[in-house]
């Protein structure tokens, strides 16, 4: 394994499970300081810790990106005990059923609050509060993970798809305000993968179907999402910045 990240410091929210979990693997294998941002389930994030290797290296952090002085607590976290971020991964994420014909308007107002507040809103302020340091490094490699649902669309969970088309806009605007300063800006669009997100969908009555949108008959894996999304930080593929990249096994395919 190449030593791509070795003396880089990269922070990965929702990095207690799934892609987060994976991702947090992956740069640790190439040599990264890795924080693990998590909300709640701190023996998950320990877990992820202990399994990078480097007993002390690695760090978990709790906070609520959905919370504005959260979010920048946190990014403050990271530069007092590592005093830099070179790498920001925006993984975090929820996914709340409320379809629109189905859901009370109390309950779909607090969906959309919540979902935004995560999704869209989460990595907006991390990415202010991380770009004056990148910067003033001479630059960093930011990285969102967004959905196929930001283009096919998600009938039962709105807020959900327009939280991610949200982002990938945000990255685009944020790779052209900030590629002058050396900071690369780019977006992973998975389809379903196996998490414990996807398992009640994949699990259910509905998974066979669900695996057969794709051509290789099954759903991504954590693992092949976290490549795709090192790749896109690593050094000598700046070129990608503003890119959204699809990890779905052409179930979706967009033009």
């Amino acid at each position: 394994m190449s030593a791509d990240f070795e003396g880089s410091v990269a922070l990965v929210t929702g990095g207690s499970r799934g892609i987060g979990r994976a991702v947090a693997r992956e740069f640790a294998a190439r040599g990264a300081t890795v924080v693990v941002q998590f909300r709640a389930d701190r023996a998950a994030a320990e877990a992820t810790v202990a399994s990078l290797g480097g007993a002390g290296r690695h760090l978990a952090v709790a906070a609520d990106v959905a919370d504005p002085g959260q979010a920048l607590a946190l990014v403050g976290r990271v530069v007092e005990e590592h005093g830099r971020v070179d790498v920001l991964v925006n993984n975090a994420g929820v996914y709340e059923a409320h379809p629109v014909l189905e859901t009370s308007y109390g309950d779909w107002v607090g969906s959309w609050r919540r979902t935004i507040d995560v999704n869209l809103l989460g990595p907006a302020n991390l990415i202010h509060a991380v770009a004056p340091h990148m910067a003033a490094a001479g630059g960093g490699r930011i990285v969102n993970v967004s959905s196929r649902g930001a283009f096919r669309g998600e009938p039962d969970h709105p807020a959900y798809g327009a939280s991610k088309a949200g982002l990938n806009s945000l990255g685009q605007s944020m790779a052209r305000a900030l590629g002058g300063h050396g900071i690369y800006v780019t977006t992973v669009a998975p389809g379903f993968v196996e998490t414990d997100m996807a398992a009640p969908f994949l699990d259910g009555p509905e998974g066979d179907a669900i695996r057969a949108q794709s051509p290789l008959g099954r759903a991504a894996t954590a693992e092949e999402v976290a490549r795709v999304v090192v790749f896109l930080a690593t050094p000598g593929a700046e070129s990608t910045t503003g890119a959204v990249v699809d990890v779905n096994g052409a179930s979706y395919l967009r033009t």
